[in-house]
């Protein structure tokens, strides 16, 4: 890792070429620093335009940092603190300046602008983090005062100043060295206020009576110093199974195409829990900065659509001082299954796009209970009603799956199949299609006319969207739905590819044809229009 951290601090990215550029995605700015995607150039741009974003918007309060493990998080952490400093903004640390996680940073920035006067001095953060990436890559994001992901508009604009500040040369950009930078920084007890408040959002007590053996892998993460706290705290019968930090994450196993990938939900990834699953009542895994969750019991690791499905349920039912008001949020390639199981408790559904930053308005002002995504992200409020985290919390979904068996005595996937019986079986899967940039940009034409399908796999249409129905915001591609199963396809934001999702409930044939008519489709309309 040596050579990525050199590459980091020794090349100096070109903004004229695109992929060297600065370029929000939905979790921020990723990179690798030996392609000059993620350099120390990189670094003061960005968090100079966060300065500058903070200056017009009238952000005055503290900036939580955190960081995960990667190789080029220390480094590019180190940088952001130093500019962040050099521009008088009061900067909070974890107390040991060591790793922070998401969760644990949109908590304190909630924590903070809710003991605010209104109009006072707000807070906001920056986590330096690629997420489950491979080791080599580097990332980093911004989380404005709703604690969240940082909303298309907000991003833009701070994309925009970062690349004139690449383009200009960045060595105007004010730092400080090192030593005062640490010296300045507030130190700050992330870990230990996350884990006081727990109960406020879990039955905690519920879980350590219980008895169960669980187990947990920090996956060589920020979610290594939190379990320790609450087995610490709480008194779990929790065992932390691997308490490895390596840059390198040597420890991994391969994911399925070979790379190094720490993916919780991943099979493949988390091969090492599955195989001491037997020694546990339930097992978890969470990525790098702890923003995601793996479950795992007697029946192998749970598919993140079906435990969605589960905890939506078992919430709703176990939280009764949630008003009937509050809405359950899916993104819109989430399982139909938690549709039904959303309609049989007689709630409201709020679909959205991809994206975990279209639930930060709903979870930040109470009228959204509960937001989760396909890729095993997820969050929900406190037992009343107030927000928890505004961003994807990993350790909350796996503390969650406790609870839920402490509680029922069933296991997740027991849960699982019982409401299956209720609501049908789904069938799902994810396929990614290569095409032409030219296909890609096809996408934007695609409207229900165009589309012009009025069966699927057998099925009348019954409806063809390309705008969620929660927020009306668009999808980037389309979804086709029928009463037994739908197909939603979106291009890729890094490949070139399109990715088709499906879902059947009448059996996996009936979802190979799903697919293959979706497909026929895709290429035939995308055709046409390139």
């Amino acid at each position: 890792m040596q050579a990525v951290i050199q590459a980091f601090h020794d090349m100096s990215p070109d903004p004229a070429e695109p992929g060297q550029a600065v370029s929000f995605g939905t979790s921020g700015h990723r990179g690798r620093a030996q392609e000059g995607s993620f350099n120390r150039a990189h670094i003061l741009a960005i968090t100079q335009a966060v300065v500058d974003w903070r200056r017009e918007t009238g952000i005055r309060g503290p900036l939580f940092l955190g960081r995960d493990s990667h190789a080029l998080s220390r480094p590019a952490w180190e940088c952001a603190l130093q500019v962040l400093v050099a521009n008088g903004v009061a900067v909070h640390i974890e107390r040991d300046g060591e790793l922070t996680a998401t969760p644990l940073v949109s908590r304190a920035i909630l924590d903070h602008n809710a003991g605010e006067r209104e109009g006072a001095a707000q807070a906001d953060g920056l986590i330096i983090t690629p997420s489950h990436n491979p080791p080599e890559d580097g990332g980093i994001k911004y989380n404005p005062p709703h604690g969240g992901p940082a909303e298309g508009t907000v991003t833009g604009e701070i994309e925009l100043h970062a690349n004139r500040y690449l383009a200009a040369g960045v060595e105007t950009i004010a730092s400080v060295p090192l030593e005062k930078a640490l010296a300045k920084a507030r130190r700050h007890d992330f870990v230990g206020d996350y884990v006081a408040a727990l109960g406020e959002v879990l039955d905690m007590e519920a879980i350590a009576a219980s008895g169960l053996k669980l187990a947990a892998d920090p996956m060589g993460g920020t979610a290594l110093p939190i379990w320790q706290a609450i087995i610490a705290r709480y008194g779990l019968d929790l065992e932390v199974v691997n308490p490895a930090i390596d840059e390198r994450f040597a420890f991994m196993p391969p994911d399925h195409d070979g790379k190094i990938r720490m993916d919780c939900s991943s099979a493949a990834a988390m091969a090492n829990l599955l195989a001491m699953r037997d020694g546990f009542d339930l097992a978890f895994g969470n990525d790098p900065d702890a923003d995601r969750h793996g479950i795992v019991d007697a029946e192998g690791l749970m598919n993140p659509n079906h435990y969605l499905a589960v905890a939506i349920d078992y919430l709703i039912t176990h939280r009764p001082e949630w008003s009937q008001a509050m809405k359950i949020g899916k993104t819109l390639v989430s399982s139909s299954l938690i549709d039904r199981v959303v309609a049989a408790r007689e709630r409201r559904l709020y679909e959205v796009p991809v994206g975990f930053k279209w639930f930060v308005e709903g979870l930040h002002q109470g009228w959204l209970a509960f937001g989760g995504e396909e890729s095993a992200g997820a969050s929900f409020v406190t037992f009343n009603g107030r927000p928890w985290s505004t961003d994807k919390d990993g350790i909350l979904l796996c503390l969650l799956a406790a609870e839920l068996m402490a509680v029922t005595g069933r296991s997740p996937s027991d849960y699982y199949r019982e409401l299956t019986v209720r609501h049908g079986e789904p069938h799902y899967r994810r396929v990614d299609t290569p095409c032409r940039r030219e296909q890609q940009q096809a996408f934007k034409t695609l409207t229900p006319e165009r589309l012009a399908i009025a069966t699927l796999a057998g099925d009348p249409v019954t409806q063809v969207r390309v705008k969620a129905p929660g927020n009306q915001a668009l999808i980037g591609g389309v979804k086709v739905e029928t009463d037994n199963g739908w197909f939603a396809a979106r291009p890729s934001g890094t490949e070139p590819l399109y990715k088709v999702y499906a879902e059947s409930f009448r059996g996996p044939e009936h979802l190979q044809t799903l697919i293959e008519e979706a497909q026929a489709l895709l290429a035939e309309r995308l055709q046409t229009d390139a």
